[in-house]
């Protein structure tokens, strides 16, 4: 950051022109630390050489070249450098889904350029540049305050907790804005003095914009399960070499093959693969459709979740607040009608509201407000003090009220107030009969779905402000009514979440009568139970907890709360997704298994904290994130369960031979070949699954877990079947003296005809209903013509152990595959996902 005291040209008040603001971006570089570059070339290869299965493919060529077979030696050599490809192209396509997440997960600053305000992404923030500051924004450049009053948290870069407070100044340390800190209060507006790597976070080499994505639960399970089984398949395979050598009488060096193939045929290296595509191209998708992914392990969490808790305003709602409706202090009433003039009876109403409104809200409904008494009262003469006020005391959650005070030449103060009707009754010290006679009006208007809000006004002639507003004398105005309609696509969702097993709960500060009001709008349950935060407040943990069971509204809530009401539905059991989009919902969003923050009108703190952000605010859009996920599971079963039945096979294939001293069929070459084969097919294929007709017809736990039991058995157990049909088949045609290739050749062909039927089979899927596999038709043909290929180039066929294919084969292919698919209807009606 360049230093305080040096002078400086001020931006004018409009900003810096676009064409001014390009060709400093141009110049100067972006607004950005050096990005985590992907892993270069070199180091990809070099991880891939460190796995099991690499070094296997060497120690085999290695073994072929001694053996004096420098065919097969050199095709597992390519095999090598294709396998290495595939893991680049894969690597390259993740990286290509990361970087575009990243790029939408860029912070958002909001500057002023050509005379308005523009939301731009940080890094194109220039110097001299005016950054608009409101509570809940990270500051995106080091600057100084040159209007308004903030306080901003620097415990990123000082360590000291206290907030400190900036005031205007030009070479006033105290007026320095620094990026990365977070503005905890009040609004403002800064110019830009240095960005990128020249601010003071730049210089000390901190980002707190990091998007470096630790692995999910899911990916370390997946880890440690393929660890577990390649450990268990290289000890075995280590006997194996023993039995082969020892007891079966065979040569070393074949022996050592033997194993080698063992362990290459056991070791299931598609489940990380898998994983990885999946979560990231899930995340991908999903930012298509408004919903960016901050966190990997959320896209795991998303089809789970079984309770829903939702703000109302701006997610259940259009955002789009309106004054309807004003009340006088004696109940008379004036509803806002196009071109109807206001009445005088309700020029204080209209007046004292907008005192008590900041200047330049973000607050929609406060924003809502502006705009009425602007239009309505526009050329009325009216008696107002100054618009800055002298004092203010802010909303809290102990009292749902707000008061700005102004100076009055005779000394004293004017003070204007707005707030919760209950509360402004409070500061007014209304009698009994007052106080019903308002609650009467209040929910007669909430009835109708306005959100309520009270007015006071009153005097100050003292000299020390008071602690709380409560010390201050009011007297009660009227009542202001305002209007968010709900969003035309809610009803559709909230219907959709019910079918899914989705209990929905609305969050809202508002009064419980307005909620109820919107709740039967948009078909939230008539019968659902409605807690207020001072019951909430009042309860127990255990009384409350047995309430949250068939609660529906959550109305009067202060964001404190949406924590406490977190953890007690996850001690019912409850997978919680849960809304927010200020600075106080950090704890809830960051408690819930999946975070949900607001990407229009969410702070910063509350985009941070969350796992997943709605780009356009929509509730549809969470409904749409949780199709996605279920999908996305769906997916990763169908994968997993076909990544351990086609294992059986060849696992069977290699060991049945060695135990009834049968001649050797499938060898490393012929693995590795199968393995080029299956590991596009479970990365692509069933990445491109249809999802399932049934998807949100079910239960969120009717599947089960991605890594269940049923999955890990279901897969064996289909594989064994295929297994054992292949194994039959290979004995068949050695008792008939078929020679090594052809038996070879016509295994391997079942083999891959099976695998490639199984991954079609709805038993895959878990016997859930789902449209044709776009892919599938050319997964065929270019398998097809990658074996006619094979078969068809002599050497080629010579380097992978096999000979041409002949009539005879044709003969013996088709019956087992016939079998293949007997087999997997009988298993699917066995297990009872036949026909679903």
């Amino acid at each position: 950051m360049r230093p305080l005291t040096e002078p400086y040209t001020a931006t004018p008040p409009g900003g810096l022109g676009s064409g001014e603001a390009a060709s400093r971006l141009a110049a100067e570089g972006p607004n950005a630390l050096p990005d985590s570059v992907p892993r270069p070339v070199l180091r990809i290869v070099l991880d891939i050489l460190r796995e099991p299965m690499f070094t296997m493919l060497v120690a085999a060529g290695a073994i072929y070249l001694l053996l004096g077979d420098p065919a097969e030696a050199a095709f597992l050599l390519v095999a090598v450098f294709a396998v290495m490809g595939l893991a680049l192209a894969q690597e390259r396509k993740t990286q290509r889904a990361l970087e575009a997440l990243r790029d939408l997960s860029a912070p958002r600053a909001l500057v002023i350029r050509d005379g308005a305000q523009l939301r731009i992404a940080s890094r194109e923030v220039v110097r001299g540049d005016l950054l608009v500051l409101r509570e809940g924004d990270r500051i995106a450049a080091d600057g100084i305050l040159v209007s308004g009053q903030i306080a901003c948290d620097e415990s990123l870069l000082t360590g000291e907790s206290v907030a400190c407070e900036k005031l205007p100044g030009g070479g006033d340390p105290a007026a320095a804005v620094l990026a990365s800190t977070l503005v905890t209060r009040g609004n403002g507006v800064a110019q830009v003095h240095a960005t990128g790597v020249a601010t003071h976070v730049g210089r000390i080499g901190v980002s707190l914009a990091s998007t470096g994505e630790q692995p999910s639960p899911l990916q370390v399970a997946s880890r440690r399960v393929v660890r577990a089984l390649a450990a268990g398949g290289l000890s075995l395979a280590m006997v194996l070499f023993a039995v082969a050598w020892l007891w079966d009488g065979r040569a070393v060096l074949e022996s050592l093959l033997l194993g080698i193939a063992f362990a290459m045929a056991v070791m299931p290296e598609e489940v990380p693969l898998v994983l990885t595509v999946f979560l990231a191209m899930g995340a991908w998708r999903l930012s298509r459709r408004q919903v960016l992914t901050r966190r990997l392990h959320a896209i795991e969490a998303l089809g789970g979740i079984t309770v829903l808790g939702v703000d109302k305003t701006g997610t259940l709602t259009l955002n789009r607040m309106e004054v309807r409706e004003l009340r006088n202090a004696s109940g008379a009433s004036f509803s806002d009608v196009a071109d109807a003039a206001l009445p005088w009876q309700f020029h204080e109403v209209a007046e004292v509201v907008q005192l008590a409104t900041p200047q330049d809200p973000f607050d929609p409904m406060e924003k809502a407000i502006h705009a009425f008494v602007d239009r309505r009262l526009q050329g009325v003469v009216r008696a107002q003090p100054g618009r800055v006020p002298a004092q203010r005391y802010e909303l809290g959650p102990q009292l749902f009220a707000m008061t700005h005070a102004f100076a009055l030449d005779d000394g004293s103060h004017m003070l204007a107030a707005k707030g919760a009707p209950e509360a402004i009754a409070d500061l007014c010290h209304m009698a009994a009969p007052d106080v019903a006679r308002v609650r009467a009006h209040v929910e007669e208007m909430a009835a109708r779905g306005l959100r309520v809000l009270a007015v006071a006004r009153g005097r100050w002639r003292g000299t020390a402000w008071p602690d709380s507003q409560r010390d201050l004398d009011y007297e009660f105005v009227g009542l202001v009514g305002l209007l968010d309609p709900p969003r035309p696509e809610v009803p559709a969702a909230i219907e959709a979440c019910r079918t899914a097993g989705i209990r929905v709960i609305m969050m809202t500060g508002d009064h419980p009568a307005t909620a109820r009001a919107i709740a039967l709008e948009i078909g939230l349950p008539a019968g659902a139970a409605v807690l207020t935060g001072a019951e909430i407040a009042a309860l127990d943990d255990a009384v409350l907890r047995d309430r949250l069971k068939t609660a529906g509204i959550c109305a009067r809530l202060v964001p404190e709360q949406k924590f406490r009401i977190v953890r007690l539905l996850q001690s019912l059991g409850e997978s919680v997704g849960m809304t927010g989009d200020g600075v106080n919902d950090g704890p809830a969003l960051g408690a819930a298994e999946v975070g949900i923050a607001m990407g229009e009108r969410g702070t910063d703190v509350a985009r941070e904290a969350a796992d997943i952000v709605l780009l356009d605010d929509s509730f549809a859009s969470i409904v749409e994130a949780i199709r996605q996920g279920r999908h996305i599971e769906d997916k990763l079963r169908s994968a997993l369960r076909f990544i351990f039945a086609v294992h059986m096979p060849i696992v069977a294939l290699a060991l049945v031979p060695l135990l009834f001293h049968w001649p050797v069929i499938l060898l490393p070459p012929q693995i590795v070949l199968f393995e080029l084969l299956i590991d596009p097919l479970c990365a692509i294929l069933f990445d491109a699954q249809p999802p399932a007709a049934g998807l949100m017809r079910r239960r969120p736990d009717a599947a089960g877990p991605v890594f269940s039991r049923a999955v890990v058995v279901g897969g064996l157990l289909q594989g064994l079947g295929v297994a054992a049909i292949v194994v039959a088949s290979s004995g068949a045609m050695a008792y008939f003296g078929w020679s090594g290739a052809e038996v070879r050749t016509a295994v391997f062909l079942e083999l891959v005809a099976g695998v490639f039927m199984l991954a079609l089979h709805p038993s895959i899927a878990g016997g859930q209903r789902v449209q044709r596999n776009p892919l599938a038709s050319r997964f065929a043909i270019a398998m097809a013509l990658v074996l006619a290929v094979l078969l068809s180039v002599p050497w080629l066929r010579s380097a992978t152990g096999f000979t041409a294919l002949s009539l005879q084969m044709a003969y013996a292919i088709g019956p087992s595959c016939a079998a293949i698919l007997l087999w997997l209807q009988l298993f699917a009606w066995r297990s009872g996902v036949a026909g679903r």
